[in-house]
């Protein structure tokens, strides 16, 4: 995700958080007293300094009442839940176990470098995914 599409989304749950304890007459040190956190952390969350873990936000949404899906989405209905096919397993690489470490690391790789070696790695990265892909489905057709 574009790194201004991501300060745009957490300043965005940190508003609605703020609008519903507002609409609640609820103060921040009763969120913080509800949900165990220390008030300094929900004052961050909710000027979008720091970004809320889903624990966190499920602790949230307990402490003002709502469901869930009312902190993250618009509308008083929640959103239907997309249909994974057995094609998206791709998508989902990376989500959890191993390779979600080698995620995290390959992040922290790419925030240290400028954007021309992050775009010849991208380049690279490709090219050989293509050749896998070759390689994969010429050993199919053996």
């Amino acid at each position: 995700m574009h790194t201004g599409m991501l300060y745009a989304a957490v300043m965005l749950i940190g508003q609605k958080l703020r609008e519903i304890r507002e609409a609640k007459n609820m103060s921040q040190v009763e969120i913080s007293e509800a949900t165990g956190l220390v008030q300094p952390y929900v004052s961050r969350v909710e000027n979008g300094h720091t970004v809320p873990g889903v624990e966190t936000l499920e602790k949230w949404a307990s402490a003002l009442k709502v469901p869930l899906y009312q902190i993250l989405y618009d509308g008083e209905e929640p959103p239907k839940p997309l249909k994974l096919s057995g094609n998206n397993n791709r998508e989902l690489w990376g989500n959890s176990g191993r390779h979600s470490h080698d995620l995290k690391r390959l992040r922290q790789y790419l925030s240290r470098m400028k954007e021309e070696e992050r775009e010849l790695l991208m380049s690279l990265a490709g090219r050989m995914a293509s050749r896998s892909r070759r390689n994969s489905s010429e050993s199919e057709e053996s």
